[in-house]
């Protein structure tokens, strides 16, 4: 699902050689956004960063040590940014249609990790959204099929009925 994006990013970034990053690499874009929702609901549990990490790993195919230079610089670009907006501007003129709707697929992702979405993060999901071009009927599907495939991953305790 996320394969087309992998490759259309990775081939913006240069490819696995690359050892240095460039200010406008769109990974960097992509992590500052998928930080940006990490911190919507005001806490950051560790399940969360593991996920990302393991995203963008199987995403780019990199490195520990390239994994924590795009984090940093994601990061760095996150406390910067004031909006969504300077990140998805860019990403919205580099990725095609699906290409962004993969992507919101992978903020859902983000949002799922805990096994649950608070109010917030949906709100910036949707701004983000909005910002790339996707529609909400497509933001709303890749919702349904992250949530529907970490609930059969995850499963949700019944509650007692004595």
């Amino acid at each position: 699902m996320f394969e087309r994006l992998q490759n259309f990013l990775t081939s913006l970034a240069g490819g696995d050689d690359q050892r240095t990053l460039a200010v406008d690499d769109p990974r960097i874009a992509v992590m500052a956004l998928c930080i940006q929702v990490m911190e919507a609901d005001g806490r950051v549990l560790d399940v969360e960063k593991e996920t990302l990490r393991s995203r963008f790993k199987a995403l780019y195919g990199i490195g520990n040590v390239e994994l924590d230079a795009i984090f940093a610089a994601g990061s760095d670009a996150e406390s910067e940014a004031i909006d969504f907006f300077r990140f998805t501007s860019e990403l919205k003129r580099q990725l095609n249609e699906e290409q962004r709707v993969d992507l919101i697929g992978l903020l859902w992702e983000i949002v799922y990790a805990d096994g649950e979405r608070s109010e917030m993060e949906d709100h910036a999901i949707w701004r983000i959204a909005d910002l790339l071009g996707v529609s909400g009927r497509e933001r709303i599907m890749k919702r349904q099929e992250v949530a529907e495939r970490v609930t059969t991953i995850i499963p949700r305790e019944e509650p007692d009925e004595g």
